[in-house]
């Protein structure tokens, strides 16, 4: 079992993520979490926090010239901005000196303060806050090598911005991943990519911010992966889990999961046919996302994720009320993105990483890589397919 925790608060002194379950023998460089955790920053629309806070990564145990241990992998990462904040975030003994009183509406503020019984909206936005995934990210650079050595990649690519909707195309390949992360929207499409900095650029005129989506894809998984006898051991459900976890989703959709609702049967399901010559099973469409009855198809697994625009604003426009002296006041600000989408997917193929990661430990074991590829190979040489063909009729 692959599981990880994480702690720390937005502006606190570190990040800290503990990831637990990685075999022995996984080749892990510290400049390749670094790397993941630079793209997290990427996107047209970012505040500016991501452009002076920097992600300094220090592996603290589990790790030994180089190769997993097979031991827990702690990963510290540091707040460059402590010094700024160490006053108001200290752990000592002692009261805030700028306490936040006004909850914004869409964040996790009233029902934190309500539930723990705060005052100050600070005590719950700390740890709701979207930087925590950045300790996710660095979880999900070790699952992504771990899988990677079974052949499973991934890519994620915007598909909307507010309003403004990518053409559906073919889905996106790893060797594409250059080429979206170039892109200031990660968008493939030029043309698309034009409409969605303008849409951007006016809701920042505006203090205003956006919302969109994100589709997010892994190449190379076997069949079997995820289970359809036990309720929680279906694969789309723990992808959906995992995926509505990101702060400020609202929506997930597996494949073509909300197309397909208003389709008949007839045309929802992806055919099969049989290749002779490549010796596989083969699909002519991708409605199911590479699920079907919660297990892995050998095709590419896709999901969509929605999020909501951003709760916290360039200008205080939300109304709200202040918790001590129950008077209507406007939420109040803080430094902000307009829209934080194309970080997002960076984020979603961190939790698939990471569902995945879980579920190959799960189907093929190994206290070792070498034990653990030597599994996966014997289960691929069982089946006498590679059941992973192309999504094209034969």
């Amino acid at each position: 079992m692959i599981r990880f925790l994480t702690a720390g608060e937005s502006h606190g002194q570190a990040l800290v993520v503990i990831i637990e379950g990685i075999p022995a023998g996984l080749p892990i460089a510290v400049e390749f979490i670094q790397g993941e955790l630079a793209r997290r920053r990427l996107g047209y629309g970012r505040g500016p926090r991501m452009r002076f806070e920097k992600d300094e990564v220090r592996l603290l145990s589990g790790i030994r010239h180089g190769r997993s241990l097979g031991s827990p992998i702690a990963i510290e990462i540091t707040n460059t901005e402590w010094p700024k904040w160490e006053t108001e975030m200290s752990s000592a003994p002692g009261l805030p000196t700028k306490p936040l009183k006004t909850p914004r509406p869409g964040h996790a503020d009233l029902s934190g303060m309500l539930k723990y019984g705060f005052d100050d909206a600070r005590d719950v936005l700390e740890r709701a806050s979207a930087r925590e995934t950045a300790a996710r990210v660095a979880a999900g650079a070790i699952a992504k090598l771990f899988i990677a050595e079974i052949g499973i990649q991934i890519v994620s690519h915007v598909t909307s911005i507010g309003s403004v909707v990518a053409n559906k195309g073919e889905l996106p390949t790893p060797s594409q991943l250059s080429v979206i992360d170039a892109s200031e929207i990660r968008c493939l499409d030029p043309e698309i990519q034009e409409a969605m900095i303008a849409e951007i650029k006016a809701a920042a005129k505006d203090g205003d911010s956006l919302g969109g989506s994100v589709q997010v894809i892994a190449w190379g998984a076997p069949v079997g992966l995820g289970s359809h006898v036990h309720w929680d051991r279906k694969l789309d459900a723990r992808l959906a889990y995992s995926l509505m976890s990101i702060q400020a989703i609202k929506a997930v959709s597996i494949g073509d999961g909300i197309e397909v609702a208003s389709l008949r049967g007839s045309v929802a399901h992806d055919a099969i046919f049989w290749d002779s010559e490549k010796g596989d099973y083969v699909r002519d469409s991708h409605h199911a996302g590479g699920i079907e009855g919660g297990m892995t198809t050998g095709g590419p697994i896709s999901a969509t994720v929605w999020m909501k625009p951003l709760a916290t604003l360039n200008r205080p426009v939300i109304q709200s009320v202040n918790v001590s002296s129950k008077e209507s006041e406007m939420s109040f600000k803080e430094r902000t993105d307009v829209i934080a989408v194309p970080a997002m997917g960076v984020v979603a193929e961190t939790m698939m990483a990471l569902v995945l990661a879980d579920e190959a430990l799960r189907k093929f074991g190994g206290d070792s890589i070498a034990e653990f590829t030597r599994n996966h190979d014997s289960y691929m040489k069982s089946l006498g397919t590679t059941l992973s063909g192309p999504i094209a009729k034969s």
